[in-house]
């Protein structure tokens, strides 16, 4: 492997979390491989309160950080020592997501081929019973005259990597880490490992294209260049498939996971990649429909619908074949122990076979009361849905600080998604509305929608 050129990064910050977190230091070590050619550190002002804890941890203090440099006015320099270079530190997400959210702020991406140290001491050193810098540096007897300031920290972590690269077959797990874990030989002759780290690592939908330019794989991920690596670091079916098909790979950057789940959806279905197997479906006829019957009882069936018989039914969910339709029926069933015989799985009168296994209630029998069971019943309903009873937008992320992410929800299903300006939002329906690029809902993007909101990822509903 040829010598590469290695940044060594190391940060002290306010605290854990990138996008609410600052810096306070950076220190940037240039290697080659075998010696240091080149150091920059810098305290940072992060124009915020510096944590006592963090005082307590680092020595450094408000008045130390008062009078220093804020971030844009040393982002040149980090982009300089940077470029071209490997993005090294230990434990690279913390350092490597630090640097791109206060890029990112500044309204530019920062990327880089990265590589993490923890990972490679887990592998170059076995058998130790921490990888946390402090211990590495106490295992090999790295000297270190003040932890936990940058560039004391960053002159470790060279040390520990020219000790890796030095090991026996570590170079070829170097090349590995830094490639994403791609095997070239899985690779299309028309897409390098270079253009794949020129990918953005950020959410949104990627397009795999053929030689004609036509799309043969559509996905989504909330990292792309990550995803699409993975899609080349195994030897599978549909790796062989891609190395064969694909020519090129596009995107759309997206900023909501959400927002990249709906177009992902819509794009399958607009497209038929032929690659793409899951989501390509787009008639739904055989449904799930619920009533009372004449004890006050909730009661669910499955039916075979047609566009002109769709009106009789008080339709709750939809799907593309009868086992999918049996199968939820039945899960929901199990979980909210109803009867299979008021959910039409099992005709006959009296007791049915849940009843009999202690899985049934005994609404059946008359045993139990109607109002009891309906409020499983009701409870199962929800679950069941695939059709919304409410109008709203959801607001998530946008593809910037500036901006966030518009979903509508109407007449009981998904309508389309767009962008607004963050500072501009208020919640007026007319102005949501016409941001909104129109998409045809189907059961799918029903449960896409359900699963986020029930993960509580911050997004917002505005009812209409």
């Amino acid at each position: 492997m040829k010598q590469k050129l290695y940044a060594i990064v190391d940060l002290e910050t306010t605290g854990g979390r990138a996008a609410r977190d600052k810096i306070i230091e950076i220190a940037i070590v240039l290697h080659d491989g075998a010696q240091i050619i080149d150091t920059y550190s810098s305290l940072i002002n992060p124009e915020c309160y510096v944590p006592y804890g963090i005082t307590q941890l680092t020595g450094i203090t408000q008045d130390m950080v008062q009078g220093a440099p804020r971030f844009y006015e040393v982002a040149r320099k980090v982009v300089e020592m940077t470029e071209d270079a490997i993005f090294v530190a230990h434990n690279v997400r913390f350092d490597y997501s630090f640097l791109r959210e206060e890029f990112g702020r500044l309204g530019f991406t920062y990327s880089r081929k990265n590589l993490c140290t923890v990972r490679l001491s887990r592998k170059a050193f076995p058998g130790l019973p921490s990888y946390s810098l402090g211990n590495l540096i106490r295992s090999l007897d790295i000297e270190v005259d003040n932890r936990h300031r940058a560039l004391d920290d960053a002159l470790a972590t060279a040390e520990i990597l020219r000790r890796i690269l030095n090991g026996e077959d570590n170079e070829q797990q170097v090349k590995e880490m830094v490639n994403l874990g791609i095997k070239e030989a899985l690779l299309p002759k028309n897409l390098t490992v270079d253009q794949i780290h020129g990918l953005p690592e950020e959410c949104g939908v990627y397009y795999f294209h053929n030689q004609k330019g036509d799309v043969v794989y559509v996905g989504k991920s909330i990292n792309i260049k990550k995803r699409v690596a993975q899609h080349f670091a195994k030897k599978t079916e549909k790796a062989g498939k891609l190395q064969q098909h694909v020519h090129d790979v596009s995107y759309e950057l997206t900023g909501s996971e959400l927002v990249a789940l709906l177009l992902e959806s819509g794009e399958i279905k607009r497209l038929h990649p032929p690659i793409n197997r899951a989501q390509r479906v787009q008639r739904f006829p055989y449904i799930i429909h619920t009533y009372e019957d004449e004890a006050g009882y909730r009661c669910f069936e499955i039916a075979q619908v047609t566009a002109k018989t769709r009106k009789k039914y008080n339709i709750i969910s939809e799907y593309p074949k009868l086992s999918s339709a049996k199968g939820h029926l039945n899960r929901v069933l199990e979980q909210y122990e109803l009867c299979s015989r008021l959910c039409g799985l099992h005709p006959g009168k009296g007791a049915c076979f849940h009843y009999h296994i202690k899985q049934c209630h005994g609404a059946c029998a008359g045993i139990e009361p109607a109002e009891s069971y309906n409020e499983r019943a009701e409870e199962a309903r929800d679950s069941l849905s695939t059709v919304f009873d409410k109008d709203f937008f959801i607001l998530d992320q946008g593809r910037n600080p500036e901006e966030m992410s518009v979903v509508l929800v109407e007449e009981g299903s998904y309508r389309g998604f767009g962008y607004v300006e963050r500072e501009e939002t208020n919640g007026q329906p007319d102005y949501l509305r016409n941001a909104i690029r129109p998409f045809q809902g189907n059961p799918e993007t029903t449960r896409i929608i359900q699963r986020y909101l029930s993960k509580q990822n911050g997004a917002k509903v505005v009812p209409l």
